[in-house]
């Protein structure tokens, strides 16, 4: 079914970057934003499952899957499909305005798919930022309170609510304040006796303890947003108290509970929705990333009583593009047909293997996940993140052929397509092993 699956992979062919590489590097340097963020010049041409071919022929073993966003896999071919079907149909008709069924089907396939017994709605929109900044404004719509609280570690999106929400890093926020006012930011739980133990959650105690009590007042918050496990943050999973206790504490306040599933959802931990791990219900879930397997498409799926504001308040004129519900309907598909259940026992392999690396290199002081949700830190005997040394690592996994991402201060993530081979997985932990083993690894220049 895969482009690549008869040859080596990783098979890297030229020094990196390679000749055209390099050219198409200088044009980019001279016309691209410099805002965004590469880490390694790996310039694409192709994709097929779990391997990334550039431009200079070389394979590289992909555990980034676009930044958890390619979830069945590069160009999965009932993916590619559907897509091309629904391209020589329809490309555009705004779902705003008009009708059409391919955003009626994902519609009811989201809504019916939704944790919770509630009867759902679902709004589209492009991105997760996109889906971000419409749960703020429904949750404001719909209790008529103006507040909210966000958690420190969190990234939900760079544009102005969203980013009003992150409570991540200082280079996304440095130079544009004023920011949306009212919105809180509480510790998120790394650790938590009570939750832990199954007694009080003292994370959630405090919450209301002391930002409730003194700079929020509970009849003003609209909502709390969480990331059920926290992403670019560091890949943190809260203690199993957590989730239901900060429900207990929205029921109790009148508060909504907004799920960021952003990077968490579409089956990466092992299950369609990570909330799901803790039985909880949230009024709003917020969708993007693996939703349509690299198609732009951003979605929140709510109770239906939450989803009460009238017509014209909110409306995005791409969200919702035929060709992108087609592309999440497949993806949907392949998704229930198996790819969940291989993200649950390949992130259980892996983790394994993580634990296991961990024995023979102690710099590795922490492996954490869920599914194809996994995050290896990288410290010193003292505790102290090793942020230089996890970017070594990220540059030399990616000479070796491995591409990788950091999260957190210190952390390496794994985040595959959901359709990644036990075979794959064995290849990165060898490759990871070797660059584990090396002392030194020089930086690799971005420009030729």
């Amino acid at each position: 079914m895969w482009l690549f699956d008869k040859q080596t992979v990783p098979q890297i062919r030229t020094a990196l970057p390679g000749p055209k590489a390099r050219e198409l590097l200088e044009r980019d340097a001279r016309y691209m934003s410099p805002s965004y963020t590469r880490i390694y010049p790996l310039v694409v041409e192709r994709g097929s499952g779990a391997v990334i071919q550039d431009v200079d022929g070389n394979l590289f073993l992909d555990f980034t899957a676009g930044i958890a966003v390619t979830s069945t896999g590069h160009c999965h071919p009932r993916v590619t499909a559907a897509i091309a079907d629904q391209a020589h149909k329809l490309l555009h008709m705004s779902g705003t305005d008009f009708y059409y069924q391919p955003q009626i089907d994902l519609a009811q396939r989201l809504a019916e798919s939704g944790p919770g017994a509630s009867p759902k709605r679902v709004f589209f929109t492009n991105s997760g930022a996109e889906a971000l900044e419409a749960a703020l404004k429904l949750a404001r719509w719909h209790t008529g309170r103006s507040r909210a609280l966000a958690f420190f570690g969190a990234f939900h999106g760079r544009t102005y609510g969203a980013m009003s929400l992150s409570g991540s890093k200082l280079v996304h926020r440095r130079g544009f304040a004023p920011l949306v006012p009212d919105i809180h930011h509480v510790p998120y739980p790394r650790g938590c006796h009570g939750c832990d133990s199954g007694g009080e959650c003292e994370c959630v105690r405090q919450i209301e303890e002391t930002v409730l009590r003194r700079i929020a007042p509970p009849d003003e918050v609209a909502a709390v947003f969480v990331e059920p496990i926290q992403g670019e943050g560091g890949y943190y999973v809260p203690p199993p108290g957590f989730l239901p206790a900060l429900r207990a504490l929205c029921d109790k306040h009148g508060f909504l509970l907004v799920a960021d599933e952003v990077q968490t959802g579409m089956g990466r931990t092992g299950k369609l929705y990570a909330v799901e791990h803790w039985d909880v219900e949230p009024d709003i879930i917020c969708l993007a990333k693996g939703i349509a397997s690299g198609m732009p498409l951003g979605a929140i799926v709510t109770r239906e009583e939450v989803m009460d504001w009238p017509p014209g308040s909110h409306a995005s004129t791409f969200g919702g593009n035929p060709v992108s519900c087609r592309a999440a309907l497949a993806t949907l598909d392949l998704l229930e047909s198996g790819y969940i259940a291989n993200a649950a026992e390949r992130g259980k392999q892996l983790k394994h293997e993580l634990q296991r690396l961990q024995q023979r290199h102690p710099e590795i002081r922490e492996v954490r996940g869920l599914g194809l949700m996994v995050a290896m830190d990288l410290a010193n005997e003292d505790g102290a993140p090793l942020g230089a040394r996890r970017d070594e690592v990220i540059q030399a996994a990616f000479r070796r052929g491995l591409l990788l991402l950091g999260c957190g201060e210190s952390a390496v993530r794994f985040c595959p397509p959901l359709c990644i081979s036990a075979e794959q997985v064995e290849t990165a932990i060898r490759i990871l092993d070797t660059v584990l083993s090396e002392r030194q690894t020089p930086a690799l220049a971005m420009s030729p």
